[in-house]
């Protein structure tokens, strides 16, 4: 009898099943030779997990391909990605996005609502109703995961969520009322944190050892991967990158500061110092591009303020790559010259081309670092 999660059909898989579902999982179909050779098992030992996976259901047998020596084809073992569905969920002060993923991290349903209140029994309410809705068809629903901006607290197996500035929340016990409202196992992260294991197991950082990511929205964090893990603190608190001071004056932020590279680099920011609305960031981005001076000089410091979070990033940890996404990017398009200068004048020494990569953004990656996350948190974080 195959042993599961009390509140979850999710098998319970010890430390080696493990380490041979994340190496197919995250590099794709290998032979066994192969798998053996990475993982430094023996034919037997690897034979034996292979076979254990299948009968779970999780790693099918494929194709057989040529050997490159002579003898027997190699016969490529394989994900089974509709094997089991995650739910991620990406709450923000006034939204929740929605993905279903399969095994393999690809979305297959995705959802957006408007939140018609920010207290938690009435999010929790709604993520249970968008959770159960969306996975009710699908094989094997496993876990829930939850990301948001704000601090992820974790004490004797217990999450909290602390300073979700957006959402007005502190010490809340968000996995656990998750778990509840579900019947699911329930997880929550940082979105950048979340983000940043996503990238690192399924895009621009897969295989590598180090990598920063750095968000840039209605805030300002970076997630740092060391040694093929998440480093996620001793407080979880990581990647707090947006109040060094800079020249000039800008927005006042969070926390009173009027000069920090929070002041001129987030969305709101960039909205008071470029003289629109608040929430009109669109608007700031259109005026910038024809010419207007007030949101021209805006975006200028605001591809300062970003240069200098990358160097700071850089400089402390050398990573072998820096992820930029978020919604709040335009800097890059509108000011890169200011973003290299900052970064030329701050950084010890210059990283080498391709180092850093500015990725493609939607809320929904946030929704589908979330469902990663779970995933993690079931397998144990596995080699990540």
């Amino acid at each position: 009898m195959i042993d599961t999660f009390s509140n979850s059909g999710w098998p319970r898989l010890h430390d080696g099943q493990k380490r041979v579902l994340f190496e197919i999982l995250v590099h794709g179909p290998q032979s066994r030779v192969e798998l053996a050779s990475r993982l430094g098992l023996s034919r037997t030992s690897l034979t034996r997990l292979a076979r254990e996976l299948v009968e779970v259901g999780f790693v099918e047998e494929g194709e057989m391909l040529p050997s490159a020596a002579r003898g027997r084809p190699r016969e490529m073992l394989r994900l089974r990605p509709g094997s089991a569905h995650f739910a991620g969920i990406k709450l923000t002060g006034d939204a929740l996005y929605a993905v279903a993923t399969d095994l393999s991290a690809q979305v297959v349903g995705k959802r957006e609502y408007v939140l018609g209140s920010r207290e938690v029994p009435d999010v929790v309410e709604l993520i249970g109703r968008v959770v159960n809705e969306m996975l009710a068809d699908l094989e094997l629903p496993s876990a829930v995961g939850v990301s948001l901006a704000g601090d992820v607290r974790r004490v004797d197996g217990h999450e909290f969520v602390d300073r979700s500035v957006f959402l007005g929340w502190d010490d809340v016990p968000l996995a656990e009322l998750v778990a509840a409202e579900c019947g699911l196992p329930g997880f929550v992260s940082n979105d950048v944190l979340g983000l940043t294991a996503a990238h690192h197991w399924f895009g621009a950082g897969v295989g590598l050892d180090s990598m920063a990511l750095v968000g840039v929205g209605a805030g300002v964090r970076s997630g740092l991967v060391s040694g093929g893990r998440l480093v996620v603190g001793a407080h979880g608190t990581p990647g707090k990158v947006g109040h060094p001071r800079m020249r000039g004056t800008g927005a006042s932020c969070w926390r009173g500061h009027r000069d920090c590279v929070y002041s001129f680099v987030t969305t709101p920011a960039i909205e008071v110092n470029a003289g629109v609305e608040p929430g009109d960031y669109a608007t700031a981005v259109r005026r910038a591009q024809l010419g207007d001076p007030r949101a021209m000089q805006a975006f200028d410091d605001a591809a300062s303020a970003l240069g200098i979070v990358v160097s700071q990033v850089i400089n402390v940890f050398d990573p072998q790559k820096v992820v930029i996404t978020g919604e709040g990017t335009a800097m890059l398009d509108l000011a890169y010259a200011r973003f290299e200068e900052a970064l030329g004048d701050t950084c010890d020494r210059m990283p080498a081309e391709g180092v850093i990569e500015r990725q493609p953004f939607d809320f929904s990656h946030y929704a589908r670092g979330a469902a990663i996350n779970a995933l993690r948190g079931l397998t144990g974080g596995l080699a990540g």
